[in-house]
């Protein structure tokens, strides 16, 4: 038996796992506390625990980096990100999957999809979240708003979420009479039980209420809040701010909806975030928490966005440039300069090692982690970080219809050799044939970079 499988039957005995969905009384229960392990700091940390930073990590939902203003928007408005970014370190080259659930996975594991992505909507029980190890460490934990990682009665609290509000949890998107449930009146579930919205709710100040209710429950003993958004996922529709708003909506019954709504549903998303960012203010707990937003892929393909840099045609679960480059921005008083930009690469496996390390949490040696800390980064470090960043995608985890590519932040390097300037090939129309000596060197790092992960047996292959 590996050590890695020896951790994880260690945490899954540590979670109280059995494989049988729970009653909802009991998740209820759990979401205060799975075991006595994973419940408050031990006392011997209790006492400096206030000391350590909060994190806040929210992901928009299909919101490329263009949609960004501090990223070079021209047609959405986003001033209370762009403050933040002001406030803080904004990266130009952040990457995600090209599709959410292959993102969610990476993100919270750390890990390539070749390694342990199963399926779209599932997170492989027997893995190891960031969340996992934060709650280790003590701290509390919650995650709020789009789930997609698995029905299972207890799914979030299994996978290290003490409090959970969660859209698309054990339910699916719609609802019997086929409106999509996730934005009016909105059908969610509070910690594994159901909860029908009606009177105008909006799913995105449901999330909002119910993570600034967990930071100020929780202000004085250091805390994760995660915040997956729904918005910007089509069916693209009005929000509260709209004027075609209708607070007795019961959600689109089209899937994509209609794009002219989506400007309206970034202008949301910045309002959101700017609404937690002053509930830390109002707290007092601003100056010492990290706060991470970034998006799990590119925008949705009927969206086109125009920016200082050209035109943007949405390319959600595409492998170009438009379908995996989304913002990265960080936020954090005590450590970070204000007004910092950063051309050093982020890959969505580094966010676990980054959270463990600022919140000093242990990563166990056993668990094949890829990502790479940029706390260093965050400091002012530059140079610290990664020199490429590898993708390995399919949508539904099939390794013989999976593609990989590596890159660094000008040029792109696919499994079939195919080599891209990026930079002046957006769409990736014309690969690069004649090679000058600087891109034949870059060539060759890359290379190495795919041939690193050549020996990882993707799950559907073992």
């Amino acid at each position: 038996m590996t050590q890695a499988i020896v951790w994880r039957q260690r945490i899954a005995t540590r979670r109280g796992c059995t494989g049988f969905a729970l009653p909802a009384l009991l998740v209820a229960t759990m979401a205060s506390c799975m075991t006595s392990r994973f419940c408050h700091a031990e006392t011997s940390s209790d006492s400096q625990s206030h000391q350590r930073p909060n994190i806040v990590l929210i992901m928009a939902d299909d919101m490329g980096f263009e949609c960004i203003g501090a990223n070079g928007s021209l047609d959405y408005q986003t001033p209370n990100i762009d403050r933040i970014a002001s406030e803080g370190l904004r990266f130009e080259h952040c990457y995600s999957q090209p599709i959410c659930t292959p993102s969610r996975v990476k993100l919270m594991t750390g890990q390539s999809n070749k390694r342990n992505y199963v399926k779209f909507g599932m997170l492989d029980r027997e893995q190891t979240t960031f969340a996992h190890l934060l709650k280790e460490a003590g701290y509390r934990t919650c995650i709020a708003g789009k789930w997609q990682l698995g029905s299972e009665l207890d799914s979030p609290q299994h996978f290290g979420f003490e409090q959970s509000l969660l859209w698309q949890h054990t339910r699916g998107r719609m609802d019997a009479k086929k409106h999509d449930t996730r934005y009016p009146n909105p059908r969610l579930e509070r910690n594994g039980v159901e909860e029908n919205h009606t009177g105008g709710a909006f799913s995105s100040d449901l999330f909002a209420d119910f993570l600034c209710e967990f930071m100020e429950e929780n202000r004085d003993q250091p805390f994760l809040a995660y915040y997956p958004m729904a918005l910007v996922h089509c069916p693209f529709c009005p929000t509260p701010d709209s004027k075609s708003w209708d607070p007795e909506s019961l959600g689109s019954k089209t899937y994509k909806g209609q794009p002219e709504h989506f400007g309206d549903m970034v202008a949301y998303v910045d309002k959101i975030v700017g609404r937690i960012d002053q509930h830390l203010r109002d707290l007092g707990i601003r100056e010492n928490t990290l706060l991470l937003f970034t998006g799990d892929n590119g925008t949705d393909t009927p969206i086109v966005t125009q920016t200082r840099f050209g035109e943007v045609v949405g390319a959600k679960g595409e492998m170009v440039d438009a379908g995996n480059h989304v913002t990265c921005i960080a936020r954090w008083p005590d450590q970070i300069d204000a007004g910092r930009v950063t051309s050093q690469i982020v890959d969505f496996s580094d966010f676990l090692p980054t959270m463990c390390e600022v919140a000093g949490a242990r990563v166990p040696e056993e668990l094949p982690i890829d990502g790479i800390s940029f706390l260093p980064v965050l400091r002012g470090e530059e140079g610290k970080g990664r020199e490429a960043m590898f993708m390995w995608y399919e949508r539904n985890g099939r390794p013989k219809k999976a593609r990989e590519f590596a890159r660094n932040q000008r040029y792109k390097l696919y499994g079939d050799g195919e080599f891209f300037d990026v930079q002046e090939d957006r769409n990736e129309k014309s690969p690069l044939t004649s090679l000058i000596l600087e891109q034949e060197q870059i060539r060759e790092i890359l290379q190495a970079k795919i041939d690193s992960f050549a020996d990882v047996v993707p799950p559907q292959a073992r």
